[in-house]
């Protein structure tokens, strides 16, 4: 396969499966099986872009059924370097409200069984995770969308369950109690295996609903499929246009901790 057939990648979330004109679709064989669709690969303001929907185009895998190595390394297969990660997520606190875009700067991963390295053996490699989201993108998203004037919270933590149900109200209120803002069920592994493969990740948490841990809120009611993917819709044009004007801000080099992560990590 050609290498370097795109330098930055977007994956879709629920609602998202459109984000590119005049595109191409590629195939992309992986060691890991089949990515969740094939990718789509255009151009904004001159840069190579790839998008590839993380549940499939007809939203046909759940979030614990979808083969993420898979996606990761096709977007690595072609030449990605830097990847937005634009998601669905529920808010755990009052203050981040539906319509708000999070930028989160930490992950709490309650997810089970999926297949989340690449380094299954004889191969041993642990990187850090400490800072699991790339300083230098998280920048760039949010200054873009101060400038759009999209209500942006600069940080915040997603607690990644493993669905495809959502939350008790026991759960809910449990990570609420720790602080944690945000709620989602596609944060994890995306972001650990990004750094394996040395690609820039950033986190956008688009906000669609309260948590039903969060009761006593006026707006607050029962989230559903249903209301999650109304809310998502009417964010998508806002999403457009911060990535439209935000990718051409990317500069081609690279000095952030996510292009050396493995150094030292190998074992």
């Amino acid at each position: 396969m050609a290498k370097a057939v795109a330098e930055i990648g977007v994956f879709g979330g629920s609602g998202f499966y459109s984000f590119l004109e005049k595109v191409e679709e590629i195939s992309v064989e992986t060691p890991f099986g089949e990515p969740s669709d094939s990718v789509t690969v255009g151009e904004v303001a001159g840069r190579k872009v790839a998008f590839l929907p993380r549940h499939g185009r007809n939203h046909q895998y759940p979030p614990h059924a979808i083969n993420y190595r898979a996606n990761l390394y096709a977007m690595k297969e072609l030449g990605v370097q830097r990847i937005f990660g634009p998601c669905a997520a529920g808010s755990l606190q009052t203050q981040v409200k539906p319509g708000d875009f999070v930028v989160c700067d930490q992950l709490v991963d309650r997810t089970t069984g999926r297949k989340d390295t690449f380094y299954d053996g004889p191969e041993t490699t642990h990187i850090s995770f400490a800072e699991p989201y790339c300083p230098y993108l998280r920048k760039i998203v949010i200054e873009t969308a101060q400038e759009l004037d999209i209500p942006v919270h600069e940080r915040g933590t997603v607690v990644v369950i493993q669905g495809p149900r959502f939350s008790t109200k026991a759960e809910s209120k449990w990570f609420s109690s720790r602080g944690w803002e945000v709620i989602n069920m596609t944060g994890y592994p995306e972001a650990t295996l990004a750094r394996e493969l040395e690609i820039c990740y950033v986190n956008i948490s688009l906000i669609t609903d309260y948590d039903v841990g969060l009761e006593g809120h006026p707006e607050i009611k029962p989230v559903t499929h249903e209301e999650v993917i109304r809310v998502f819709n009417e964010n998508n044009e806002k999403l457009r246009k911060l990535l439209f004007q935000a990718i051409p801000k990317v500069s081609g080099e690279r000095t952030c901790i996510c292009a050396t992560a493995l150094e030292g990590a190998r074992f």
